[in-house]
């Protein structure tokens, strides 16, 4: 009896051994998504299996908050509201200069359509090979996605770029009635551009026909049914957003102080040099200026207070 008792014993401790020693191989144990509280979510590959995560929200970006882009602002959120409808609606691509508002256009919308079913995951360039998986861990839930690419571009020897082709349009299976894709790039074609593409073109009876190459890349691009182009700003409207974002900044941080932030002559005067040092004018620079003015500002009226 005691033999065996001891065997028992020596054997649950080695299998324990082999445990702890296979357990940091296992992949995670993937994160169960409470959708009614989570508004976006981000794809994480793992050495076997990937999973979503949540992400925290920025609530601090409101529709009204982008400023300058009403025209192409109209556009994506009347197709966004078709969407959330079920009605016909196109995948969407937001393309044109840095720092103009493409991704803060996308996280107002989430702000502003989460309380009617709108959530959005952010999915990697790279990952889209796995919209399988994605797609599984989101079917039978009853709300609607976006899956968001960021910043998407592809280099010339890039093969995912054929990855997003088919799931666009021509693949075997279909996206979901309740999933499509919203796409942000600085690039119109999101491949590379060069003038030997255009050596095979030809005219033929007064019509241009692109050679392979070109048609290739514009293939792309165009199976996004929305295209909507962002401009660089000038200085006028550079200083409105500055504006605003202090305004806005400076009330969130200090409602209730005995000084407000303000806008004056002085930050006009220092949102201009701090475009001139970055090289360029944007809503980016805008906001980033805001953050370091109203920083400073009420760090300064603490300290002498």
């Amino acid at each position: 009896m005691e033999s065996k008792i001891t065997l028992d014993q020596a054997l649950i401790e080695k299998i324990s051994r082999v445990l702890d020693a296979v357990e940091p191989m296992l992949p995670p144990v993937p994160e169960v998504i409470n959708w009614a509280k989570t508004m976006a979510v981000c794809w994480v590959n793992g050495p076997q299996r990937g999973s979503l995560r949540a992400v925290e929200l920025d609530t601090k970006i409101a529709l009204d908050d982008v400023l300058g882009v009403d025209t192409q602002k109209g556009k994506v959120v009347q197709n966004t509201q078709q969407f959330l409808k079920g009605l016909p609606a196109n995948n969407v691509l937001l393309t044109g200069s840095r720092g103009t508002g493409k991704s803060s256009l996308i996280k107002a919308l989430l702000n502003e359509f989460a309380p009617q079913g709108l959530r959005i995951i952010q999915v990697e360039k790279q990952d889209l090979q796995n919209m399988p998986q994605i797609l599984e861990q989101i079917a039978g839930h009853p709300y609607w996605y976006i899956l968001f690419c960021d910043d998407l571009s592809f280099n010339e020897d890039d093969a995912n770029y054929k990855v997003l082709k088919s799931i666009l349009d021509g693949a075997l299976y279909a996206l979901p009635a309740n999933v499509s894709i919203y796409a942000t790039s600085n690039r119109r074609h999101l491949l590379p551009e060069y003038q030997r593409d255009n050596e095979q073109t030809e005219m033929l009876n007064n019509e241009i026909h692109h050679g392979e190459m070109v048609e290739e890349k514009i293939s792309l691009s165009d199976r996004f049914g929305l295209w909507v182009s962002f401009y660089p700003m000038n200085q006028t409207l550079y200083l409105a957003i500055a504006q605003h974002w202090v305004t806005r900044l400076g009330t969130a941080m200090e409602p209730t102080a005995d000084f407000l932030v303000e806008w004056s002559d002085l930050a006009r005067e220092e949102s201009l040099r701090w475009a001139l040092a970055r090289g360029n004018r944007s809503g980016r620079s805008a906001y980033q200026f805001a953050q370091h003015w109203v920083g400073q500002v009420i760090l300064e009226a603490r300290s002498s207070s």
